[in-house]
């Protein structure tokens, strides 16, 4: 596991941009935090370093947003929205789990059933006592998110 605190928004894009250099295809990334953890600004970081052009925005009414133009495509999720698995699975979403890009799952809680055994758990967490900026982002390889 490897913990980071990142004391501002470009610290937190930085720490994402290394991990999205370091993505191989197939990887599944289940990424956690609450409402205004960071996870969108995690993702445009983390898109960066898959060198994926244009704007990386969360997918909360869409669910699902692919970027290509990258080193690999990135299928971005945002399931925030969603009853149940089986709305993602009715989205083909499940094609893209074990796909030949990289996966993003943001709110990956809800759909823990649908991640592969070797999903890489990321979770932000914000401490107001120690400023309205800082995250501390827990890495854990390989676990079941």
């Amino acid at each position: 596991m490897i913990v980071i605190d990142t004391a501002s928004e470009r610290e937190t894009l930085a720490f994402a941009r290394r991990l999205g250099e370091q993505a191989k295809a197939g990887d599944v990334y289940a990424l956690d935090g609450d409402l205004g953890a960071g996870k969108t600004v995690f993702a445009k970081g983390f898109a960066a370093g898959l060198g994926v052009p244009g704007t990386v925005s969360s997918p909360t009414f869409t669910i699902i947003q692919v970027h290509e133009g990258g080193r690999l495509p990135l299928y971005h999720m945002d399931v925030y929205r969603l009853s149940d698995e089986d709305e993602l699975e009715a989205v083909g979403a499940e094609e893209m789990l074990r796909g030949d890009g990289v996966c993003l799952v943001e709110w990956a809680c809800l759909v823990r059933g649908l991640l592969p055994p070797e999903t890489t758990r990321i979770t932000i967490e914000k401490d107001l006592a120690r400023g309205t900026d800082f995250r501390r982002i827990r890495v854990e390889y390989g676990s079941r998110a």
